[in-house]
């Protein structure tokens, strides 16, 4: 072989080998976004560098393959839905003790699923490979509960703040939990006279009364007489 073809040799070896590689990088890349969606591209803006960042995703990958992660039992799952709805009929009363409560409960979920909940941050990098898409929820749930822990929490942001653990604990307990909303107007519902006993329920009974009382003192004019009976009648008025 000749040394003109054996330099192109080497150089289609390194082209294809080079392309391998970034095939490679791509598919994992891909991989990456699709496991860890908006939280891939808040890593790397957080790394500053690509290559940084998608390195500290795999080692969330690895930490978390090592998690023993478990279902809940249906008699768990049960228990957590009733305490959830018990947490938003408290927030009428008491939305600052309501919001602490829901950080506690998502704190119990995640312990009894599996989860570490000694640090935040590693709670949040655990939590990212599975449950990346409310991610976003529980860390805005957390920011207001600190903020409600010093006092400068709003009543709508601790609102805002059951909405966004409500996010993560649904995911987190396997099904759907009790709207923050609809349990806040059920439990004023409480408090609210029924139908029955309602000011407008009362009148329907007295409505017909009231319509007699409305036409009773109107009176009814007597028929026209027709025209022939009209010129027929003797004239009384003298």
């Amino acid at each position: 072989m000749s040394a003109t073809a054996t330099i192109v040799l080497i150089i289609v070896i390194v082209v294809v080998i080079a392309a391998i590689v970034y095939g490679i990088q791509v598919a994992r890349r891909r991989k990456l976004r699709s496991t860890f969606g908006p939280e891939y591209d808040r890593v790397v803006s957080d790394a500053g560098s690509r290559t940084e960042a998608e390195k500290e995703l795999r080692e969330r990958e690895k930490r978390h393959a090592e998690l023993e992660l478990k279902p809940l039992s249906r008699e768990s799952q049960d228990r957590y839905a009733q305490a959830w709805e018990e947490t938003q009929i408290q927030f009428v009363d008491n939305p600052t003790e309501a919001v602490t409560t829901a950080d506690d409960l998502v704190t119990r979920l995640m312990a009894e699923r599996g989860y570490p909940t000694e640090n935040y941050d590693s709670m949040l990098a655990d939590l990212s490979v599975e449950h990346a898409g409310t991610l976003q929820h529980y860390r805005d749930a957390h920011d207001i509960s600190r903020r409600n822990t010093a006092g400068e929490a709003s009543t709508e942001d601790l609102r805002q703040a059951l909405v966004h653990y409500r996010a993560l604990f649904g995911e987190l307990l396997g099904t759907v939990p009790a709207d923050t909303e609809s349990a806040a107007r059920t439990a004023d519902s409480e408090t609210t006279p029924s139908a029955a006993d309602s000011p407008r329920h009362a009148d329907s009974d007295t409505a017909p009364r009231h319509a007699e009382s409305e036409t009773a003192p109107r009176t009814v004019p007597a028929p026209r007489p027709a025209a022939d009976d009209e010129a027929q009648a003797p004239d009384t008025r003298r």
